[in-house]
């Protein structure tokens, strides 16, 4: 193999590609980014058996071939060579040699029949997002996704997709996030749930060269199509929370806000919270104010805004930390919270539509 490219542009894809490389395996080959050289272009792949990214940039390709390289060294190594250009070659013991003006390294490589074979999506109908849109969706449920949960399911956000319309939810156990849009899209309903993790990188790769994003779908691997790049990754298969069951369908306080108002005022009583210092924030809304304070061994803290309240006065407890979350993804200067008493969950809205809900679980406040 050899081929001689431009050391920019390969140390970007290969930075882009090495996010996809498995660092803690028995299995040296997916430690590293396979490059293939052939026609007149280099094709770029991590993968680490649950996640793969692949990509191909223009090359001089003066021998067809392919190598295995550590992700990690040759990341290192194109991100400081001197040269404008960079020659890679590799003989058949696969020692590459790697040149750029006066830098010369030698690496040690691997066969690429060590390498495991991409899953690929054949069939189905693609799905075609804007990327600006599905990168605001992701951001939007993304936080409230279940770290370590019994249920591998809900490591993941799970995608419903119908006539004209998109759907993205997310559920830790202690709070909701759902978010929808309206697409261009015609064909048949679809429910699919990506690991967060996948849908991190996906959003990385999100830039100049595509306004859009095309999804195809497989039984159990999904495939995003991203300008140059295709991102593979399995899907994550099991019952997830049956989510609509869980959104209270009864409504006894409704309160108005100010979005950037509650926030502040929420992050002013946080200051005395801490993780080691933990205390519910304890919010009453009642004559058009939300009147929100905690007392820790720190001490106490008290603070209030003025709100539209339609309902009985109410006194409820949050994990502070879920409600500040849930109200800095809110693309909206105001906030309808609904409240139905002081242990049910409260819904989060917009004033307008129905773009996002967030549901947070109140936390039990001890009497004074």
């Amino acid at each position: 193999m050899k081929f001689v490219c431009e050391t920019s542009l390969l140390s970007e894809v290969c930075q882009s590609v090495q996010r996809a490389v498995s660092s803690k395996t028995s299995i040296p080959a997916i430690e590293g980014i396979y490059m293939k050289a052939l026609g007149n272009e280099l094709i770029l792949t991590g993968y680490d058996l649950e996640l793969g990214i692949n990509t191909a940039i223009p090359a001089r390709v003066e021998e067809n071939g392919g190598i295995i390289l550590s992700a990690k060294i040759l990341c290192d190594i194109l991100r400081r060579l001197p040269g404008q250009n960079v020659s890679i070659e590799s003989d058949e013991r696969y020692m590459a040699v790697i040149r750029s003006e006066r830098a010369e390294y030698s690496l040690i490589g691997i066969s690429p029949k060590e390498y495991p074979e991409l899953p690929s999506v054949t069939g189905g109908f693609p799905v075609v997002v804007d990327q600006n849109i599905l990168k605001e969706m992701i951001r939007q449920t993304i936080f409230a996704v279940a770290v370590n949960d019994n249920k591998i399911v809900h490591t993941g956000i799970k995608f419903e997709i119908g006539s004209h319309l998109i759907k993205l939810i997310a559920v830790d156990g202690f709070r909701l996030a759902v978010r929808t849009e309206a697409i261009e899209y015609n064909g048949e309903e679809i429910t699919f749930i990506v690991p967060a993790k996948t849908l991190a990188e996906v959003v990385k790769l999100f830039g100049s060269e595509s306004d859009t994003v095309s999804m195809f779908i497989g039984k159990r691997h999904i495939v995003f199509e991203i300008g140059s790049y295709n991102v593979v990754s399995r899907l994550l298969e099991g019952d997830f929370l049956n989510y609509k069951s869980a959104i209270p369908a009864m409504t006894a306080t409704s309160v108005k806000a100010n979005t950037r108002e509650l926030i502040d005022s929420i992050e002013r009583i946080s200051l005395i919270i801490t993780d080691k210092v933990k205390s519910p924030l304890r919010c009453v809304f009642e004559n058009g104010e939300v009147k929100v304070s905690s007392s820790t061994s720190l001490g106490s803290a008290n603070d209030k805004i003025a709100a539209e309240i339609d309902g009985p006065p109410v006194e409820i407890g949050f994990n502070n930390r879920f409600l500040i979350e849930a109200l800095r993804v809110c693309d909206t200067d105001e906030v309808i919270i609904q409240i139905n008493g002081s242990v049910s969950p409260i819904l989060i809205l917009p004033p307008e539509n129905d773009s996002f809900l967030f549901l947070i679980l109140p936390v039990r406040l001890k009497s004074e």
